[in-house]
């Protein structure tokens, strides 16, 4: 793993923390909630569940894709926009939890290889 799967030192965000039910906020507007996350290190990311936004696709998002969280308003900013979330392959938990394919193909969607040229938009 990489730093795609680390939160940034500047996000704000405190290991332990849940964030279950935090709102998150794309570069432009609202995409959904959070139903799953993990704080692990080398492996931290967000599963957002986009509700009707997306016909209840849940996508995963590396921490690094974070750029602030905040607590008091238990809201979650991320540094993608709307559609790039919604062109983001779906999370399958099956997957998740031992193929390495699918994080691979995760890691190229989201760094090197992927449709951003290897940077974090």
């Amino acid at each position: 793993m990489s730093e795609r799967w680390s939160y940034k030192s500047t996000a704000g965000h405190l290991a332990g923390t849940d964030l279950t039910g935090y709102e998150v906020e794309a570069a432009d507007g609202a995409i959904g909630k959070v139903d799953k996350h993990s704080d692990e290190v080398s492996d931290a990311y967000l599963v957002v569940d986009t509700g009707v936004w997306i016909f209840g696709k849940e996508v995963l998002l590396p921490a690094s894709t974070v750029t602030r969280v905040d607590v008091d308003e238990r809201r979650i900013h991320v540094d993608r926009t709307k559609d790039q979330i919604k062109g983001a392959p779906e999370f399958h938990e099956d997957k998740h939890l031992g193929d390495i394919g699918y994080h691979e193909a995760l890691s190229a969607y989201y760094g090197l290889g992927g449709p951003f040229g290897g940077r974090i938009v």
